[in-house]
């Protein structure tokens, strides 16, 4: 069972529909948070995953991309719970792999916007409402510390921006006691993910030690490590879930 460390805490998890967001969101819910969920497009999975939740908690409808959508999230966050203590940048988009240069420019402007300037714009917002002692998480992948196949830079390097923001806002928001950490998560079972029987699927899985994707609670259970009183004194860090990929 969860330890409910996290009674009284108010929750902001983007992506939280699916995937890693919703594991997220699920852990937190358990440690006693209050959680609000953004989604995009899928307004049944953001209901089911809510229902779930505890009666206090929240779907807002919200393209991280859009500046005005992320203004508005924040908004109606504070303007039910009061703050924010805790936010989990989950949302990211993938918009496959291929040569150097062969993504449209719309496309690489739409992948940095949701991924980069999103979470970069998210986070700003979401601090401005939170109290001394909060925690910005956010999660990137194990694209984005190492190249494990040709045709991927585009969204490794998406990836890898987050880590370098973490660290900068930690020492930035390190006099207000706020710890900024990101979680990389190996290649997990998603629906986002890439399919473990495809051809590239075992080659990842032959790479890994462990020679088995992540489980999103897996991943969620550094998320709630990271939001909790336990981890007061950790920040800038890059905490790996990732079966070993790295070693």
């Amino acid at each position: 069972m969860t330890e409910k460390n996290l009674s009284g805490k108010i929750a902001l998890v983007t992506g939280g529909s699916r995937g890693l967001g919703a594991a997220a969101a699920r852990r937190l819910a358990s440690a006693g948070a209050d959680v609000a969920i953004a989604y995009e497009k899928a307004a049944g999975k953001a209901a089911a995953v809510v229902a779930q939740l505890g009666a206090k908690a929240m779907a807002i409808q919200a393209d991280q991309g859009s500046p005005e959508d992320v203004t508005n999230l924040v908004a109606s966050v504070v303007e039910r719970f009061g703050r924010i203590d805790i936010l989990v940048n989950s949302a990211g988009i993938f918009l496959g792999g291929g040569p150097m240069g062969s993504l449209t420019r719309a496309d690489t402007e739409r992948l940095w916007g949701v991924n980069v300037h999103g979470v970069v714009n998210t986070t700003v917002q979401a601090v401005a409402h939170m109290p001394e002692g909060g925690r910005v998480i956010s999660i990137a992948t194990v694209t984005g510390k190492r190249a494990y196949a040709a045709g991927f830079g585009d969204y490794s390097a998406t990836k890898a921006a987050l880590s370098l923001y973490g660290r900068s806002w930690a020492h930035e928001l390190a006099p207000r006691k706020i710890t900024v950490n990101t979680v990389v998560s190996a290649f997990a079972e998603t629906d986002m993910g890439i399919p473990q029987d495809s051809a590239l699927g075992r080659t990842l899985l032959a790479r890994t030690p462990f020679h088995r994707y992540a489980k999103p609670e897996e991943v969620a259970a550094a998320i709630g490590f990271l939001a909790g009183p336990d981890a007061s004194y950790i920040t800038g860090a890059d905490i790996d879930v990732d079966g070993g990929w790295n070693a």
